[in-house]
């Protein structure tokens, strides 16, 4: 009886190409996989020619979506090599890790997987004279080339090392390893005489070595389950690499691929697909400087004692010779050449939730592939195709399923266009998973979220969006919950911030339509309802504020504001700038936003702005008070300083009448005012402060009266304390 240990990492080529000679010589009658034997019904659809790698096993609790965990394969990963290899030998195949139906009935689910901090291949690589583990693994298996005569003693070598090097293993570990030596003794008594292991290397010491068999028993004895479901989903490079979160990812996945599927040649090929790539960006890449990016990585190698060029040595050369100093073409041959952004695929009649089932249905009927890669679509609303899409994208985000991310772009083409920057991450399958819940089609399933967010929704500003979300998915039951909600909580709201937070979403509805009539007429029924409550309360809730609450109230008047100009309905807006028109008393900051809304709304005209102006900016204001006034007025932009004669010279003056600490307290509000103004606004105003040349002369008034100004003077000295001529 024959058990052949084979250690290996989780993703590696040369891994790979070792397990496939290995079992070529070996022959077994059963392969072992590391992996989670609640998977093992679906191991079969592993000979599918449509299920191509990358490729990931979602294993997941029915009852608690969330709870689930991936184990990811590529096609250089050695376990899925195993897999095909017994499936193509007709040679059953099995996992035999400790099941997920016992791991996932922890408190907190674990990675397959997890990184540890005494890593045993750090001693070995400093042994070796390597600076790190990874270089050392890479260059001693990964990057090797097999040969018919060498294979036979690498993984002894492996078990030897990590025997060695392999500190003390944690509880988990020493748990799974357990339940690992039960499958192999269960397969010896099944009569299996010849059998294939393949696990990480870090286990291959303990599932080589004798184990009692009750203290294995022991370690698994008693441990909680739950139910289970496994399938295969599409996975990507990028999901592969270290920065998916994924204990046993790699950093190279795209390299390793090249590694995989590549002959002896490697060098050439690699370097070669970086000229393509940068030619393909409108970059420099000519042939000869792939001879001689080839010759560096070579002498590159032989300087550090290696038989051929790696990774390493291929990126030093690429960066000297194709990169002339710019580090942004490395980048590029990082993202799509050493990561790369492949996307696997898996049978249309694979197993899944009915809500998964719905949206690949959708997805194909709307041509709208789940690509890995980023992709911007230009939605044009009048067509049908396009506004289903729309429909589809605005529905899996009711779904928590952040499939598509909706763009703005300066220079709108019109309220018939949306633009979309779509990218699939395979971790979207188990929020579709986990959004089965709510029904078994995208749009029944969305229409069941929205209501329940509807239900539970606190306040104003929480149903105001959903609502617009609501209309956009197309979703008119929905939309009337919503309505119904809407109408229930504006009867109630008194708080001014939450009835301008909750206005421009429903200014939005009403400005674009609605799915059916009757709701745009209950949401503007509501609207006026809000607008009024808010009309009443704002004077109030806006005197009495420090500065921050008062930046925080002008952004939701000046949202407000602009929603309800854009409606044409002159009641609610006169409604509104008749609460504006109370502001005068307010904090500095409001009372100018207030009166420049007005100006631009053409309630006030110029010349009563600048007289209000010339009030809060006169010498009677304190002068914090008229710094923030001026923010508020001022807004972010100068063309009233520019055009306006006379509130240049109320501005200018008062500015020119504070004194030094005055000036020096109020020069970071100043600055900050200033700095809004556009780069061509700011020179003009330079310009034009430059030509004056002197302190701005006093304002000319119509119908002032110097005798009876004169008669004041006395008495004024008297108080003052001055002498008087």
């Amino acid at each position: 009886m024959t058990t052949r240990v084979l250690g290996i990492r989780h993703h590696g080529p040369g891994s790979a190409r070792g397990v496939v000679a290995a079992l070529d010589e070996l022959r077994p009658d059963l392969v072992l996989v590391e992996g989670p034997p609640d998977a093992d019904d679906v191991i079969p659809l592993a000979a599918d020619p449509a299920l191509v790698p990358p490729v990931a096993l979602l294993v997941y609790r029915p009852d608690a979506p969330r709870r689930a965990v991936f184990y990811p394969f590529a096609d250089f990963s050695p376990e899925w090599q195993a897999i095909r290899w017994a499936l193509a030998h007709g040679v059953p195949a099995r996992f035999c890790d400790l099941p997920m139906a016992h791991q996932l009935a922890a408190a907190e689910p674990r990675e397959p997987c997890e990184p540890r901090d005494d890593d045993p291949l750090e001693e070995l690589a400093r042994a070796a004279g390597f600076s790190d583990g990874e270089r050392f693994w890479e260059a001693m298996v990964e990057e090797r080339r097999s040969r018919p005569d060498d294979d036979d003693g690498l993984f002894d070598a492996i078990a030897e090392a990590m025997a060695a090097a392999r500190g003390r293993a944690g509880a988990h570990d020493l748990r799974r390893e357990a339940w690992m030596r039960r499958t192999i003794r269960a397969a010896e008594k099944e009569g299996f005489a010849r059998m294939a292991v393949v696990c990480g290397a870090f286990h291959a010491p303990a599932l080589a070595a004798p184990a009692d068999r009750r203290s294995d028993e022991a370690l698994v004895r008693g441990l909680p389950r739950v139910k289970v479901a496994a399938t295969w989903i599409p996975w990507s490079h990028g999901r592969l690499s270290l920065a998916s979160g994924y204990g046993a990812g790699i950093t190279s996945p795209g390299w390793y691929h090249e590694l995989w599927v590549g002959g002896d040649r490697v060098a050439e090929r690699w370097l070669t697909r970086v000229a393509r790539l940068l030619r393909s960006k409108d970059l420099e890449a000519p042939a000869a400087n792939v001879v001689d990016a080839v010759r560096l990585a070579e002498a590159l190698a032989a300087l550090r004692d290696r038989a051929r060029p790696g990774l390493r040595e291929l990126t030093e050369a690429t960066d000297a010779v194709f990169c002339f100093g710019d580090e942004r073409p490395l980048h590029l041959v990082h993202d799509e050449l050493i990561v790369g952004e492949t996307l696997g695929q898996v049978p249309e009649d694979m197993p899944k939730v009915p809500l998964a089932e719905d949206l690949g249905r959708s997805q194909r009927r709307l041509r709208l592939p789940p690509l890995a890669a980023e992709k911007i679509y230009d939605l044009d609303l009048r067509k049908p195709n396009d506004r289903e899409r729309s429909h589809l994208l605005h529905r899996l985000a009711l779904l928590d399923v952040p499939w598509g991310e909706p763009l703005e772009r300066e220079g709108a083409l019109g309220t018939f266009h949306e633009i979309w920057r779509l990218a699939w991450d395979p971790e979207y399958a188990l929020a579709v998973v986990e959004a089965g819940m709510w029904g078994n089609t995208v749009a029944d399933a969305a229409a069941a979220r929205a209501a329940d967010a509807a239900a539970r929704a606190p306040d104003l500003p929480s149903l105001a969006p959903l609502l617009d979300q609501t209309l956009l998915a197309d979703l008119p039951d929905a939309a009337a919950t919503v309505v119904r909600r809407l109408e229930e909580q504006a009867a109630l709201a008194s708080d001014v911030v939450h009835l301008l937070e909750a206005l421009p979403p429903l200014a939005r509805v009403l400005r674009y339509g609605s799915v059916r009539k009757t709701d745009a007429e209950v949401v503007a029924a509501v609207v006026a309802s809000m607008v009024t409550r808010a009309a009443i309360g704002l004077p109030g809730a806006a005197h009495g504020v420090d500065d921050d609450a008062a930046e925080a109230l002008d952004r939701l008047v000046q949202a407000a504001d602009a929603a309800l100009g854009a409606l044409d309905d002159a009641a609610l807006v006169a409604t509104w700038r008749g609460a504006l028109a109370r502001l005068d008393g307010a904090h500095g900051l409001l009372a100018g936003r207030a009166v420049r809304l007005l100006l631009d709304g053409g309630a006030l005209d110029r010349a009563e702005a600048a007289r209000r102006a010339g009030l809060a900016l006169s010498a009677a204001e304190p002068p914090e008070r008229a710094g923030a006034w001026a923010e508020g007025f001022l807004g972010g932009s100068a063309a009233l300083l520019l055009h306006d004669e006379t509130l240049w010279q109320v501005v200018d003056g008062w500015l020119a009448a504070l004194d030094e600490a005055a000036f020096v307290q109020l020069l970071p509000l100043l600055r900050r005012t200033f700095a809004r103004f556009s780069a061509p606004e700011r020179r003009s105003l330079g310009e034009r402060a430059g030509r004056a040349g002197s302190p701005a002369a006093p304002v000319a008034r119509e119908g002032f009266d110097a005798a009876r100004a004169a008669a004041v003077l006395p008495a004024l000295a008297v108080l003052l304390g001055v002498d008087h001529d």
